[in-house]
């Protein structure tokens, strides 16, 4: 059996015993040759072992306080009782050294302990306070936390705790994208919500954080706002196509119930009917543009060579010349066809703009890690100041429909891009900057 090695403490002490035993033998060597009485020689010998054995007591005793002063601020810092301090040390020996710094990690450990408790605090009331739905399941999918916004959803009376997403109608939310909008039955009703999901660790193990915010009634009023400005733009156009055509068919009809009829009446007739056609095939375009908006097919997604895509499209354009300056090879994940008809329209918008200001209009792209980046410069009058160029139908242009820079932005959001439009600032006229994300690979 192999023995126990004895303890650090007791090395030390045995150090300290052995460290006097040459001090102790030469005292005895010197008492044995002297020439005292027996007596007085043992009376000497008592003293030596007495003053020997007790200034190791001594030794021992002290280096076992300070030893036991250390163990309790460790054990302290152990569980958590970060109060317990050690008074009165030096940094000018070792063990000062090592109390001042253990001292100063409690203080640490206390300033981090109230930060923490401030921060939860703080989280605790955000969560029951935020009308935001906010539920922490497990890894096997049960609810472990919920806060006051998701409870209401199911009812206060019901203890959520322990259910399963199947259970809460949920499961769905635990897969596919973690950032969407969804459709969810939940306390007897349906409604849309914008969902998020995150993950976290609790106790070293994996934790699904899921956020629902109700999007429903934010939604609708977006929809009804959204169809009183089409019903808006509707009226407007119809007014004005309907309101002339209705004046020239009374004044043609007063003409023609006219007995003799006027010298001039083929004249004014011909006149009449062309304002009339023309009226007809303008309210024509403008519900052709109404039918394109509402038949915005899905992108068809593949990888598009978007230099070539650039140079097709300006290539297109013959009342002005389309500067291209060289950019990086770029692979996009597009639509081609529908990449296309963005381009068409920014660069028709910004020849238009030249022609009325300027002679020049150019294009370039730029590549970053996950983006393609095409500019298109022009340098017309520049932009008005409105918030309303993405609206439909919205145009600043005599003959314009309103709708190329909205379909423009629709085409390029369902790419998960962008289009934005702002004039230069060191130039006149204003540029239009279209984002695509990068083919991957």
């Amino acid at each position: 059996m192999q023995r126990r090695r004895p303890g650090l403490h007791t090395r030390f002490v045995v150090l300290v015993l052995l460290s006097g035993v040459p001090a102790a033998a030469l005292a005895l060597l010197c008492i044995g040759r002297s020439d005292f009485s027996p007596g007085t020689r043992s009376l000497l010998v008592l003293m030596v072992a007495t003053a020997w054995l007790g200034l190791v007591l001594v030794i021992r005793a002290r280096s076992r306080y300070h030893l036991r002063t250390l163990s309790n601020l460790l054990a302290a810092l152990r569980e958590g009782d970060f109060s317990f301090r050690v008074r009165d040390v030096s940094r000018s020996d070792p063990y000062g050294e090592v109390v001042t710094e253990l001292n100063q990690l409690a203080e640490t450990f206390r300033r981090q302990r109230v930060e923490d408790l401030e921060a939860t605090a703080l989280v605790r009331k955000v969560m029951a306070e935020i009308d935001v739905a906010v539920f922490a399941f497990d890894a096997s999918h049960r609810l472990r936390q919920v806060n006051a916004a998701g409870e209401r959803i199911y009812g206060k009376k019901l203890n959520l705790l322990g259910w399963t997403a199947a259970d809460l109608g949920l499961d769905s939310c635990l897969s596919g994208p973690s950032a969407r909008t969804v459709e969810l039955a939940i306390g007897g009703s349906v409604g849309r919500w914008e969902m998020r999901r995150g993950s976290f660790r609790q106790h070293g193990r994996p934790n699904r954080l899921l956020v629902l915010s109700d999007v429903s009634r934010a939604l609708q009023a977006e929809e009804l706002a959204a169809w009183k400005r089409l019903i808006r733009v509707i009226g407007h156009e119809l007014n004005n196509s309907l309101a002339p055509i209705t004046s020239l068919a009374e004044s043609l009809g007063r003409v023609v119930d006219q007995d003799p009829l006027p010298e001039d009446w083929r004249n004014d007739l011909g006149r009449g009917l062309q304002v009339i056609s023309s009226r007809v095939e303008a309210l024509n375009r403008f519900m052709g543009d109404c039918s394109r908006l509402a038949k915005l097919p899905e992108p068809t997604i593949s990888q598009v060579d978007l230099p070539s895509c650039v140079r097709n499209t300006a290539a297109l354009e013959k009342r002005l010349t389309v500067e291209i300056s060289g950019g990086a090879a770029a692979i996009v994940a597009a639509d081609r066809d529908q990449l296309e008809q963005v381009l068409i329209n920014l660069i028709k918008n910004a020849v238009e703009a030249s022609l009325d200001g300027g002679r020049s209009v150019g294009i370039h792209w730029t590549v970053d890690d996950a983006m393609a980046e095409v500019v298109v410069r022009d340098d017309g009058p520049g932009l008005p100041e409105s918030g309303n160029l993405f609206v439909p139908f919205f145009t600043t242009k005599k003959d314009g429909s309103g709708i190329g820079l909205f379909l423009s932005r629709q085409i390029a959001e369902a790419h998960g891009g962008s289009v934005t439009v702002v004039n230069r600032e060191d130039h006149p006229g204003c540029e239009a900057v279209l984002r695509i994300p990068l083919a991957e690979g």
